[in-house]
């Protein structure tokens, strides 16, 4: 990706939207410090890891970037293929000194709801006339939300590639691990190995922790794995992903060890159901509530009223929960390029939990799957 003419690099058609949301929102400069905002918007490669230790700050005229001697000489490299747009700082300096000087003639500078209240004190201390800007005009502090992250909601061409890289080894990770489990083995094992494979064919990391939870275990969503073995007559939740390319992947399949019981057919009929419908007719402009609602209302249908407990889904890309979501919250229509999970869950404590997930992208057309793991009953 970096290797484009500078005119085509995904940096600069950030930059552009940025600057164009930050004059509808009435400010001349924006500080960014969350470092998937900051990675989104340089498309820097092979750069940031997952330490926060960079600040960016983004103006009419230019845009500027604080790190330090650790990250500098990457930074640099990445910085020269788009002819030096981003100007790259490693001072030995506090952010906030940093900011407060970088800012200097601005009349807002922005700054994310999300900075730490330790961050913002700091900053605020710096910035006022006869401190770190003596003889220059301090600019007025102004609170925004979310800014660079609605932007990230839509996905550009270059990102598409990098998610279908990811979910390609999650899909054959998937493979891999179905032929390696067996009763007997704990959810701890499987995990090692579904996580192994990843980062074995072609996954730089991990989106997030694995789950593996079997039996009873798998009525909690998050369960962490651990000591308890796979046993026959169980079903087991896999909910994963790789990292590719700098971007997620999410997936959650079921695996049944043995003939499934009756119950558990059908739980997953309706679970199946429910996962297919809300696919097939997802589209742009519906809201992120009316696909939730049209779940929930078919896992009603088939007697699983307010068994599912969470959101429908949620946005993928750099990090692995994004905007936009698919919940009761979220009454926003959908745009196209927006690529969210559609995740539909029952669980009933005490017995089993199952769950059923893709992500994919909308499109003009629908909702487009990114992987090919099939939907068919897994039975082993």
């Amino acid at each position: 990706m970096d290797d484009a003419p500078s005119g085509e690099h995904p940096f600069f058609r950030r930059r552009a939207a940025l600057r164009a949301a930050m004059d509808a929102a009435g400010i001349d400069a924006l500080l960014l410090r969350e470092t998937s905002d900051i990675r989104w918007l340089c498309a820097f490669d092979d750069v940031f890891d997952d330490e926060r230790a960079h600040a960016l700050l983004v103006r009419a005229d230019r845009v500027a970037l604080h790190t330090d001697s650790r990250y500098s000489q990457a930074v640099r490299e990445a910085a020269a293929r788009v002819g030096n747009a981003v100007e790259v700082s490693d001072e030995r300096m506090s952010v906030s000194a940093w900011v407060a000087r970088e800012a200097a003639g601005a009349a807002a500078l922005g700054i994310e709801d999300v900075l730490p209240l330790r961050e913002y004190r700091a900053l605020a201390a710096a910035l006022p006339d006869g401190g770190a800007v003596s003889d220059a005009v301090s600019p007025r502090l102004v609170e925004t939300s979310g800014m660079a992250i609605g932007l990230r909601s839509v996905k550009d061409r270059s990102e598409l590639v990098r998610l279908r890289a990811a979910q390609a080894v999650t899909d054959a990770a998937f493979a891999h691990i179905v032929r390696f489990m067996r009763p007997g083995l704990t959810e701890r094992a499987v995990q090692v190995e579904l996580e192994h494979f990843m980062r074995c064919h072609g996954g730089e990391g991990l989106a997030f922790s694995s789950i593996v939870a079997t039996g009873p275990n798998g009525a909690s969503p998050h369960a962490i794995p651990g000591d308890a073995r796979l046993e026959a007559g169980q079903c087991v939740v896999l909910d994963f992903g790789a990292r590719a390319l700098g971007y997620c992947s999410d997936m959650t399949r079921m695996v049944f060890l043995g003939q499934p019981s009756d119950s558990m057919r059908r739980a997953y009929a309706a679970l199946r159901r429910a996962n297919e419908t809300v696919e097939r007719r997802l589209r742009v402009g519906m809201t992120g509530a009316e696909a939730y609602e049209l779940a929930e209302g078919i896992l009603a249908e088939e007697g699983f009223a307010g068994r599912m407990g969470h959101g429908l889904g949620h946005g993928v890309g750099i990090d692995i929960h994004e905007e936009p979501v698919l919940s009761p919250r979220n009454r926003s229509p959908l745009a196209a390029g927006s690529v969210v999970t559609v995740e539909p869950g029952i669980y009933l404590p005490g017995e089993f939990g199952m769950r059923l997930e893709d992500t994919g992208v909308l499109t003009d057309d629908g909702y487009e799957v990114f992987g090919c793991s099939p939907h068919e009953m897994v039975i082993i």
